[in-house]
């Protein structure tokens, strides 16, 4: 059986608790990563930052006081504590069911109490080539909807929806609904602890990786594993220009990993 240590990321990315925002974003956007572990002084795990902490606080500062005193955070104010963990040599359908479950992106992998890895959502997707999974199309698990902003919608707009809708993405459209990109979480990061909230999504989105809704989902995985990303916009083949239809991302194909009588459980 395969278990999680075969398909966590390791070693651990990590810091300290007294890492402040602005060196939290840059190893984050350096490693292009969605979250770090914070260790406590015995080498433990004290909590996670993921981006979407760093990004809460800073794009909310309104003045130059509230953005010092952003910037002064530390990782040990802004992780999530105790961090979600699970066993090494746990099954990696223990790992997609917590997953699914607990609305989480990721999970820190411990043996012996030490971490020594982290599994996420696209490392199980990884998986998806040694089975077959039930429901087989994109129609099947996608979201039908989206969360999107205008093309001329600023960096703090955005920040703002992303945080008070709990997602890491969002689309970008033009007025009459039309699809032109995607800006993530990580295109916002390099510029934590600038003063750049005022500039325009367009200037930072990347161009939307499409797919359509009767595709499989092992066309789905290879397009998220190609590109490196966790979603792709979901189009009607007859109007591909129009609004898209939702998004299928990676948390929905491992949504259908951990369903009962999958593979994988």
């Amino acid at each position: 059986m395969t278990s999680v240590a075969d398909l966590m990321s390791a070693p651990v990315v990590s810091c300290s608790g007294s890492t402040t925002l602005g060196e939290l974003a840059t190893l984050l956007a350096e490693r292009r990563i969605h979250g770090v572990v914070v260790l406590d002084e015995a080498g433990g795990a004290a909590g996670v930052v993921a981006d979407t902490d760093v990004l809460a606080g800073e794009w909310l500062a309104t003045d130059a006081d509230s953005l010092a005193a952003m910037r002064a955070m530390t990782a040990a104010e802004l992780m999530t504590s105790p961090p979600v963990t699970i066993d090494a040599d746990a099954p990696i359908g223990d790992a997609a069911a917590r997953l699914h479950d607990e609305r989480l992106a990721r999970l820190v992998v411990v043996r012996n109490g030490k971490p020594v890895g982290v599994i996420a959502t696209s490392d199980l997707v990884r998986e998806l080539g040694h089975g077959h999974l039930g429901r087989g199309t994109v129609a099947d698990v996608m979201l039908h909807g989206l969360v999107a902003c205008r093309n001329d919608a600023t960096v703090r707009q955005a920040a703002r929806v992303m945080t008070e809708r709990h997602v890491r993405a969002l689309v970008v459209v033009a007025a009459d609904g039309r699809p032109l990109g995607v800006v993530t979480g990580t295109d916002l990061l390099p510029l934590v602890g600038g003063n750049a909230g005022d500039r325009l999504v367009a200037d930072l989105m990347h161009p939307p990786i499409t797919i359509e809704p009767g595709a499989s989902l092992r066309e789905a995985a290879d397009l998220l594993l190609e590109h490196e990303i966790h979603r792709l916009v979901v189009v009607d083949p007859d109007a591909p220009d129009s609004l898209p239809l939702g998004v299928v991302a990676t948390t929905d194909i491992v949504a259908e990993m951990a369903e009962a009588g999958s593979v994988w459980r």
